[in-house]
């Protein structure tokens, strides 16, 4: 083992990435190259975090064996987790398993997370704030345009003026910084990273992704909605986490039928790995040289 880190040029760098869409077999791959290194894995996917929910997340524990992993079952259902909390967690792992001496695998489809280990882009860490933006969206484009026109803009700050979710994000973050010293948006690190994609190919993500959803249907996915709901969730707390638990819960609440549901279920899926993909090509289109399987 120690023989296979020594000279491997992928160990230069800090993080050796695992990124692909929904079911493209990540997990596996990751797992594979930590064991060859005797490497630990930091999950990047903003739903695994949550304890409770494993068969609508794809958690797939069972694959890990024995490789330590983090940043998985480490929040509970219920909570709003976000980019600034993901950045702090992950900074705490990196650290953890650097003082072990071993290397790290990232393993993920949250091409945002990802790619904010890698850019060094301090206002994304922002948290959002519910309130202010119920506020904001009564007001019209040219109202918004005006009002941060009339703002102080802190450096390497570019505001997109192309729509109005965007003005108002923008906004949001100049409110947050106003309550909070600017050192911490630049506290965090970026990573150096050997960036491995997954790409399967179209019809085959495709097959992948109606199997898996009948697998995981019959293995107890609307049972552990079920539990979650037994556990004080809310219906609009299952929406706020998408997919999976956003249309299970239209069932159970008669929104929808079985095969509706499950039709409907499909296609979003589908739809979330197109984007996962567009979301991949952009991060080459910035610079970020990913090799592709």
């Amino acid at each position: 083992m120690h023989d296979l880190q020594a000279g491997n040029p992928i160990l230069s760098e800090d993080l050796i990435i695992i990124l692909g869409p929904t079911a493209s077999g990540k997990t596996r791959l990751a797992v594979a190259i930590a064991k060859a290194l005797n490497a630990e894995i930091i999950s990047a996917d903003s739903r695994q975090v949550y304890r409770c929910m494993d068969i609508g997340t794809g958690k797939d524990i069972p694959e890990y064996g024995s490789i330590p992993y983090h940043l998985i079952d480490s929040v509970e259902p219920g909570e709003k987790y976000n980019i600034a909390r993901f950045l702090e967690d992950f900074e705490r792992a990196y650290q953890a398993i650097k003082s072990r001496n071993k290397p790290i695998v990232v393993c993920g489809g949250t091409g945002f997370y990802i790619q904010a280990l890698l850019e060094p882009k301090p206002y994304t860490q922002v948290p959002t704030n519910s309130a202010l933006r119920e506020e904001l969206d009564i007001l019209d484009k040219e109202t918004l345009r005006k009002t941060l026109e009339e703002k102080e803009i802190p450096p390497a700050f570019v505001i997109d003026f192309s729509s109005k979710k965007r003005m108002i994000r923008a906004l949001e973050i100049l409110d947050w910084i106003t309550h909070h010293p600017t050192e911490i948006l630049n506290a965090l690190p970026t990573y150096s990273a050997k960036i491995i994609g997954i790409d399967p190919g179209l019809e085959v993500r495709r097959r992948r992704i109606s199997d898996r959803l009948r697998h995981r249907l019959a293995n107890g996915m609307i049972e552990e909605v079920e539990k979650l709901l037994e556990a004080d969730l809310t219906y609009n707390d299952l929406e706020y986490y998408g997919l999976e638990y956003k249309y299970i819960s239209y069932y159970l609440q008669g929104k929808m039928t079985y095969d509706e549901f499950v039709r409907k279920l499909e296609i979003e899926i589908h739809r979330y790995a197109k984007r996962q993909m567009t979301y991949f090509r952009k991060m080459e289109r910035d610079g970020l040289d990913i090799k592709w399987i």
